[in-house]
């Protein structure tokens, strides 16, 4: 998952001098497979190298490493252009052979050609960064338009109420599918849902704009950090607030 844009920018104003990276992998390519490096993190430059560098910071996952070929596909797998979503595919020497007395599994992890299917979507800028629109199951279709989670989470945390937030998908019978967010406050704020979806229509398209809020005490998280969707969506997956 991403770093949320106002943690890292939190972190840079608080420790001046201090060279940040961003790694970007998972368990199948032996971890970083892109970086997003300390020159990308320093803010300077001229006003459009510095809205660019923001850009970046906000949803860049960075450029792949010399040792490996990253590309984005389609569902058929062919590659898509500059600026199109698809699922991240990666390959070289940090890419697994295949999982351990598993071939079924592997198989569909790897394309004959040694690819790995991460299952993450993004898409790629002219200059090679890669941008990160969620897990494939994690993506948010309402009326045929995707809805990049990560793009509404990084809204939220810009809300100086908020501590922590993850958006879901949730079922609506006219658009198919409609964003909710799953809020933790700061200690001792308080909040409504209709406050915290005002606050995103003011920074989002209207169809991108969460339809439902819940308050939670934590994020429900894997032993490495990673929130737990698949477990929101058992708790929180109805369409209401609450």
């Amino acid at each position: 998952a991403p770093m949320p844009f106002e943690v890292i920018k939190k972190a840079i104003e608080m420790f001046p001098g201090v060279m940040f990276i961003n790694a970007f992998g998972q368990t199948e390519t032996a971890s970083t497979i892109t970086t997003l490096g300390p020159e990308d993190h320093v803010i300077t430059g001229t006003d459009e190298e510095k809205a660019k560098k923001l850009k970046r910071l906000q949803s860049s996952i960075g450029r792949p490493m010399d040792d490996v070929e990253v590309k984005i596909v389609d569902d058929d797998g062919k590659e898509l252009p500059i600026g199109e979503v698809g699922e991240i595919l990666a390959r070289g020497p940090r890419v697994m052979s295949g999982y351990w007395k598993d071939a079924e599994k592997t198989a569909k992890a790897l394309t004959p050609d040694g690819w790995l299917r991460t299952s993450d979507k993004g898409y790629m800028d002219d200059e090679g960064y890669i941008y990160l629109a969620g897990r494939g199951d994690d993506m948010i279709i309402r009326g045929g338009e995707n809805i990049s989670p990560e793009e509404v989470e990084n809204v939220l945390y810009a809300y100086p109420k908020v501590d922590e937030a993850a958006v879901i998908a949730v079922s609506d019978p006219d658009w198919g599918q409609e964003p909710k967010a799953i809020v933790v406050l700061k200690k001792g704020e308080t909040a409504t849902p209709e406050e915290i979806m005002e606050f995103c229509r003011q920074k989002l398209s209207s169809f991108k704009r969460p339809r439902y809020v819940a308050f939670i005490d934590e994020l429900p998280r894997t032993s490495t950090g990673k929130v737990l969707k698949r477990v929101l969506r058992e708790q929180y997956g109805e369409p209401k607030n609450g």
